[in-house]
């Protein structure tokens, strides 16, 4: 168990150094916590009102949140836009490939997330 714990928080940092370094998350604050060879996890920190632009997933991801938020997610093909509210711990997955849509921090305060991308 503790073997697999610390596989995903090895995993959740990869991502997040891969996803800060893209040209979707330029205006968003990110700090790579752990570079490894099969792995970065990347804390990224989403600002009231500033997006995070659409881009392709270059990796596998585990995006952990770190805590509650509440975003919108606009659908790059019809500008539709969603509202979506995570809790402090909520573990997501996304394939490599798949394409992230632009999210706006819909809330007052700052959120964190741990993106952890497998190489």
């Amino acid at each position: 168990m503790k073997k697999t714990a610390l596989t995903v928080v090895v995993f959740v940092t990869a991502t997040l150094a891969v996803v800060y370094s893209l040209p979707g998350a330029a205006d968003l604050p990110q700090v790579v916590k752990l570079e490894k060879p099969r792995v970065t996890v990347t804390e990224m920190t989403y600002l009231p009102g500033v997006p995070r632009e659409p881009y392709v997933r270059p990796t596998d991801q585990v995006i952990v949140f770190l805590d509650d938020s509440a975003y919108d997610r606009v659908d790059a093909a019809t500008g539709a836009k969603q509202r979506v509210n995570r809790k402090s711990g909520e573990v997501i997955w996304h394939d490599k490939g798949d394409h992230a849509p632009q999210l706006i921090n819909a809330g007052s305060k700052p959120y964190r997330t741990l993106v952890i991308a497998l190489k």
